[in-house]
């Protein structure tokens, strides 16, 4: 009994089985600690959650499938990007617009966690969920993760990280410490990937501007390339209707209005040479992702998240932190006055301590509701423009939540329309009490209702068999009896009656449960879809949170062991 209960256990804290129409698929379970209520944003979260902490041979963090998503903030999966989509690690997943087409865009390539880099390059999908294009840095350098902005549906904002050797001794630097990071943004015609305007750190913003120094090397010792001295790290660019430039330097505390003619610095804010005086509830630093949000004569309203703390992504080496926790931030800017307000913080909703070392963002919606994601923390919150929140996620359960992380989070309408055909499996239950038939179409938004067939004879002739209202990714029906049942299809249909697609044919196969699968009399007969397992009811009743359940997981080990 107590090792059938750990079976039962761990089958919910492993991300198998959650389709059977599509076993290849194990995204993360989305672990909701307050519900979406009727005021957050309409649309779908766009996530790339990945593994904080490297996989041992006793642990396993994070998502199986590091991945770009998209749920529903119920936590329905609707698209799962890994694999067929985007095969190497990915991140920065967003939705934009391109010479008047809806594409989704995600960085694609290398990750280096020890200093929070990556190269690689730009992955656009249109709607179908197609490759379109590939977009790579100028002047022969490597696109980083960290930031992809469109411009008027045309251009596209990028940064680098450039290690470049340098006399370093001014800074604290030995012979031997020769290696610096030239932070670099670039702005690109999507199109032809033609350079259109660069500007480089080192041409403009001295070290001396550093918050964190050579040494101790919080930021990179300088003594080679892939260990060069990061000291200013651009991580987000953005643009206005001027033609000028604002960026985000993480590691000095500051972001800077760059002309966008010259690459003169227009103004910083905050850092070590402010040309502002910042309120105190203001103040922020290694944050993440500055975005104008209005611009009005002497007053430009930017957002920001504010980090108020610096590590590496994998948790070693020491951490720095300016405040007890992370936030969102809007700030208003008077360039007359020389003054910077903070005109909103969102915080961590009661009982959630997030404190993010490293990737954060702050979307901000037309409606003023606002997503913070907490970047390092693996979690996401969207609050009313007041500050309450009306939806908070972790980005994976159970064991799997411990070390979870997600560099940006946002929110958008999308309309999928997958080249893809659905997929089908008909499962036959033991003692012939019928056969279940899953449909699911991955990156499908689109279907209301799916209608299910028998196949019956070599010609394709079709019997219906029923339909079942679309209510996730993945849709069942249970036929009773019919052993004579050989061969299913199914059509998804549209909410006007629209048939989008339909299924190839199937063979009915035996239901395999997993391991130690322990069922409720109502579930040996197959009730509706929905009704809880015996593992469920006993996790709801002994379970409040991802980290008891763990806690459960092991005891249930160890009892099992004994």
């Amino acid at each position: 009994m107590r090792a059938a209960i750990y079976l039962a256990l761990s089958g919910l804290a492993s991300a198998d089985w959650q389709f059977r129409s599509r076993p290849d698929l194990a995204p993360p379970r989305l672990n909701i600690t307050i519900p979406a209520t009727k005021e957050v944003e309409k649309g779908y979260l766009f996530l790339a959650p990945f593994a904080g902490y490297p996989d041992t041979p006793s642990e396993q963090h994070g998502p199986r499938q590091a991945s770009p998503y998209i749920f529903r903030d119920n936590g329905d999966l609707v698209w799962s990007g890994y694999g067929n989509y985007y095969s190497i690690w990915a991140t920065n997943f967003q939705a934009g617009r391109w010479k008047g087409k809806d594409i989704i865009f995600s960085f694609e390539g290398d990750h280096n966690p020890n200093y929070g880099h990556g190269h690689g390059h730009i992955t656009f999908l249109d709607q179908h969920y197609e490759t379109i294009r590939e977009l790579r840095a100028g002047n022969h350098k490597l696109v980083d993760k960290h930031e992809f902005h469109i411009v008027n549906e045309e251009t596209g904002l990028i940064q680098i990280y450039q290690p470049t050797p340098r006399d370093l001794t001014s800074w604290g630097g030995s012979s031997e410490q020769q290696w610096i990071v030239n932070a670099i943004i670039q702005e690109l015609d999507i199109t032809t990937g033609k350079l259109l305007f660069e500007w480089a750190s080192l041409d403009h913003v001295s070290p001396d501007e550093a918050v964190l120094p050579l040494n101790p090397g919080q930021a990179g010792s300088g003594y080679n390339s892939s260990d060069a001295w990061d000291y200013f790290h651009i991580n987000s660019v953005d643009k206005d209707a001027s033609g000028n430039y604002l960026i985000s330097a993480r590691d000095a505390c500051a972001v800077h209005k760059i002309n966008g003619t010259d690459g003169s610095i227009i103004w910083r804010l905050h850092g070590k040479k402010s040309d502002f005086a910042v309120a105190d509830d203001a103040k922020f630093c290694f944050q993440h992702h500055a975005r104008w949000l209005s611009q009005e004569d002497d007053i430009e309203i930017i957002s920001l998240y504010d980090n108020a703390a610096h590590g590496s992504e994998h948790g070693a080496g020491r951490e720095v932190h300016t405040a007890p926790y992370s936030s969102g931030k809007i700030l208003r800017l008077n360039t007359t006055s020389w003054t910077a307000e903070l005109v909103r913080g969102y915080y961590p909703p009661k009982g959630h301590e997030l404190l993010s070392k490293s990737q954060g963002s702050t979307q901000v919606f037309p409606s003023g509701n606002v997503l913070v994601n907490w970047g390092s923390e693996g979690a996401v919150t969207e609050y009313t423009e007041d500050g309450t929140p009306i939806f908070h996620a972790y980005m994976d359960s159970g064991y799997l939540g411990q070390g979870v992380e997600n560099y940006r989070a946002f929110k958008y309408n999308w309309t999928g329309l997958p080249n893809e055909e659905p997929a089908i499996v008909a499962l036959a239950s033991e003692g012939g009490r019928g056969t279940t038939v899953y449909a699911s179409w991955n990156g499908d938004t689109e279907t209301a209702v799916w209608r299910f067939f028998e196949v019956t004879d070599a010609y394709g002739s079709r019997s219906f068999l029923g339909e079942a209202e679309r209510t996730g990714f993945e849709t069942a029906l249970f036929v009773p009896g019919r052993d004579e049942l050989s061969k299913v299809a199914a059509e998804a249909v549209d909410a006007r009656g629209k048939v989008l697609r339909v299924t190839g044919d199937v063979g009915v196969e035996p239901e395999i449960l997993p391991a130690g699968k322990i069922r409720c009399q109502a579930e040996d007969a197959r009730t509706p879809h929905g009704q809880k397992t015996v593992e469920e009811k006993i996790l709801a009743k002994t379970s409040n949170s991802r980290w008891e359940e763990y806690g459960l997981l092991k005891f249930f080990r160890i009892v099992k062991d004994l």
